[in-house]
């Protein structure tokens, strides 16, 4: 057994015992042909407002930026799924993706990397370079993990492993230590086409290619702003997040369950009561999600999305709720709630917007008023 062979089964079993369900390696190679993919990809615009992946994008394609002398990169891979029902079987309330319905990854898997990165120092008397990154960092993770066998990035762009399934958490430790290099599993998606026929904003334009300006996910965590008009009834009932994609994928069907504690549902929020979240003022909204994916939206971004799914829900009982948050601080907030009261009251509501018109100064809520009205007399 060679050294390279020694050090990546130590570095393996090590990833394994710190409790990661996947681990490969691959080289740090300076280019993949992925990467000039993911460069036409930045130039079609399909990136929306997420500016931080061009920003990077020199690192993302050149590994020597991140690390000197970088000649390895350790994947990783958590299952974060449990055993609860999907998007596609709940009914009622809101929709939070099943990732952040637990604690943050970025904490979780952000601890064991760093473990794995001490370990990986501690093997050797000289210094060692070693960098890990958990989603944080300019690389491109599912194409390492892709080289290191750990699965294929299916057409929904998700990384797929034919026994765990897709509900993975991905981090890397990049090194500059000569490993043993693992091999790419095939495309296993075949003919498949069920999540491009299922996104309901139809977001996967061709197959392996994702228009993030579409992508629920983006509308609901990425995008900071309102959400288009056009869009919005294709949000759905989801308030953070969209797992429509994988809930279809036939290699989901029977996918393991993670026995993490820390994965698994926080109280209320499996398919959580609309009229519960737009009560949730901002130290309500700090007290549920402290420590949770969610609070990256914010209480202004997750207001907006629940206004928007809470618009979609044609149930009047919301009527009050939604009229509640018409004087909410945040503009963004009343405009939404505009929106959402527009589609549950129809004209009912206009002798209310008219009043509104009195007292509002913010533009971006005079627009969704002008739009009730505009609605109303087309």
């Amino acid at each position: 057994m060679n050294e390279a062979t020694r050090l990546s089964m130590l570095i393996k079993n090590q990833a394994l015992a710190l409790g990661f369900d996947l681990v490969g390696i691959s080289p740090a190679e300076s280019h993949y042909g992925e990467a000039d993919l993911f460069e036409r990809w930045l130039g079609r615009g399909y990136a929306g407002e997420m500016n931080y992946l061009e920003r990077g994008l020199l690192k993302r394609k050149e590994m020597e930026r991140i690390l000197s002398g970088a000649k390895s990169v350790v994947s990783c891979a958590v299952n974060y799924n449990t055993e609860n029902p999907r998007s596609t079987e709940a009914s009622g309330g809101g929709w939070i993706s099943r990732y952040a319905w637990g604690d943050d990854y970025h904490d979780v898997i952000g601890k064991m990397l760093g473990e794995l990165a001490d370990y990986i120092t501690g093997l050797f008397p000289e210094e060692t370079g070693v960098r890990a990154y958990v989603d944080t960092g300019p690389v491109l993770e599912k194409v390492h993990a892709s080289h290191s066998g750990i699965g294929w990035v299916g057409k929904n762009t998700c990384l797929i492993n034919q026994r765990v399934g897709s509900w993975l958490f991905l981090g890397e430790v990049i090194t500059d230590i000569e490993l043993d290099y693992d091999s790419a599993v095939e495309d296993r998606c075949g003919t498949c086409t069920r999540c491009i026929d299922a996104c309901p904003t139809d977001a996967i334009v061709e197959p392996y290619v994702l228009d993030a300006r579409k992508c629920i996910s983006y509308l609901t965590i990425e995008l900071k702003g309102k959400i288009p008009v056009e869009l919005r009834e294709g949000v759905e009932n989801n308030v953070f997040g969209c797992d429509v994609c994988q809930d279809v994928c036939p290699w989901n069907r029977e996918a393991l369950f993670t026995l993490k504690k820390s994965f698994a549902p926080r109280e209320k929020l499996l398919s959580p009561d609309f009229k519960w979240l737009m009560e949730l003022d901002g130290d309500g909204f700090r007290e549920v999600f402290r420590k949770s994916p969610v609070k990256r939206a914010k209480r202004r971004g997750f207001m907006r999305n629940v206004l928007v799914a809470v618009g979609n829900s044609g149930n009047k009982e919301y009527i009050e709720y939604v009229k509640g948050l018409l004087g909410d601080n945040e503009p963004i907030i009343r405009a939404h709630a505009v929106w959402a009261l527009w589609r549950l009251e129809g004209g009912d509501c206009l002798a209310k917007l008219e009043n509104l018109l009195e007292a509002e100064t913010d533009e971006e809520v005079l627009e969704e008023i002008r739009y009730a009205f505009d609605s109303a007399r087309s």
